[in-house]
C-alpha cells in the first residue's frame, strides 16, 4: 500500500474509532510502530485533532471536532457547495455560524485559480435573497442540539410585551422570511407551539427534573399533524384569497395546514386559529390588502376594523 493511500485510510480509521493505541493501528495496517507514529504525526500536521494519554490505559484519541476524509468535487459541485453556504450570509444568526464561515474560506482558498475567478464573476450574478433582520437569535445551536438529543430546555420568552419562563422540548428550527422559528412542545400549555427564536432572552437545560417526551417521530416534515389548535381556545377562520394572495400565504409556513388552492390559482384559508393570536392575524391580513377577504371569525374582523380606524386616524 502506498503511503498516500495508507494516510487516507488511516484518517478514516481514526475518525471511526473513539480510542486506539499505536500498536493496534500498526498491526491493523501491517507496519512498524515507528512508522505508525510518523503517520500519526503527519495526520496531526494535516489538522486531524489527535491527543495522547499516558499510562497503562493510555493511547491516542480523536477530539470531538473530527475531520472528514478528503472528498473529490467536480468544478460544478464545488461552485454549488460554495454558493449554498454563501447564501446564508444574509442571516444575522446561524446555528453553525463560525463553522459556515470556516467552510466557505476552505472551499475558496483551496480551489484552483480559474475556479476562484469563475466564482468571483458569479458572486454578483446569483443570490438567494432573504430579508436582513436586526434581531439576533443566539441560541440556535442549543435549540437544535436539544431537538436531536430529546432534551427539555428552560427559556425566558418575551411575547406581546410580557416575559415568561417556560419549559419546552424543541423538535427543530427553521428560517422563514429572515427570522428563525422553533416548533416545540410547551409543558406549560401542554401542547405544541411555535416560538420566535429572537424572542428567547435566555435558553438553558431544564434542571427541574422534567422528563422529556418521546418525540423521535415528530419532526419538521410532519409537524403540521401535531400542531392542532384546541377547540375550546380556537376560532374558526375562513379567508378568500386571490391568486396573488395565495402566493403571499404560501410564503407563510405557519399557514400551510390552512391553505387550499383551486385549479385557477385562487384559494382560501380554512381551519382553527388560536383566539389569543387574533391581533396577530389581523395585522397579517391587513398586510395582504385586497388580495384577501376575511369572512370569519367576526372577532378577527372586529380587530381588523379597529386597526383600520387607527391607520385612518393618522391621515386625517
Amino acid at each position: 500500500m502506498s503511503k498516500s493511500k495508507r494516510l487516507l485510510e488511516l484518517m478514516m480509521t481514526v475518525n471511526r474509532k473513539r480510542k486506539f493505541t499505536v500498536k493496534e493501528l500498526a498491526q491493523e495496517f501491517g507496519v512498524s510502530t515507528r512508522t505508525m507514529l510518523r503517520d500519526l504525526q503527519e495526520l496531526s500536521e494535516l489538522g486531524v485533532p489527535l491527543y495522547s494519554e499516558v499510562g497503562p490505559h493510555g493511547g491516542y484519541q480523536v477530539l470531538k471536532e473530527r475531520i472528514l476524509p478528503p472528498i473529490a468535487f467536480s468544478e460544478e459541485e464545488a461552485a454549488a457547495m460554495f454558493f449554498a453556504v454563501y447564501a446564508l450570509r444574509h442571516y444575522s444568526s446561524l446555528p453553525f455560524e463560525s463553522e459556515s464561515a470556516s467552510a466557505l474560506d476552505k472551499f475558496y482558498l483551496h480551489m484552483s485559480g480559474d475556479v476562484r475567478d469563475r466564482i468571483d464573476q458569479m458572486k454578483n450574478r446569483v443570490d438567494f435573497v432573504t430579508p436582513t433582520r436586526q434581531q439576533e437569535s443566539p441560541y440556535l445551536s442549543i435549540l437544535l442540539e436539544a431537538a436531536v438529543q430529546q432534551k427539555v430546555l428552560r427559556i425566558e420568552y418575551g411575547s406581546q410585551g410580557e416575559e415568561a419562563c417556560r419549559s419546552i422540548q424543541p423538535i427543530g428550527i427553521y428560517a422563514n422570511n429572515g427570522l428563525w422559528f422553533c416548533p416545540a412542545y410547551c409543558f406549560l400549555r401542554q401542547g405544541f407551539r411555535i416560538f420566535r427564536c429572537d424572542r428567547m432572552h435566555s435558553v438553558a437545560n431544564d434542571t427541574s427534573g422534567m422528563k422529556p417526551l418521546d418525540l423521535r417521530d415528530v419532526h419538521l416534515g410532519n409537524r403540521e399533524s401535531f400542531f392542532q389548535t384546541e377547540k375550546e381556545s380556537a376560532s374558526e377562520l375562513y379567508v378568500e384569497l386571490s391568486r396573488h394572495g395565495v402566493q403571499m400565504c404560501e410564503a407563510a409556513l405557519w399557514l400551510g395546514a390552512l391553505l387550499n388552492i383551486r385549479e385557477d390559482g385562487t384559494g382560501w384559508l380554512e381551519g382553527p386559529i388560536p383566539r389569543n393570536d387574533l391581533a396577530f392575524y389581523a395585522r397579517f391580513f391587513i398586510g395582504l390588502g385586497v388580495e384577501a377577504t376575511v369572512e370569519r371569525p367576526p372577532e378577527l374582523i372586529g380587530f381588523m376594523k379597529t386597526l383600520f380606524k387607527e391607520i385612518m386616524s393618522k391621515y386625517e
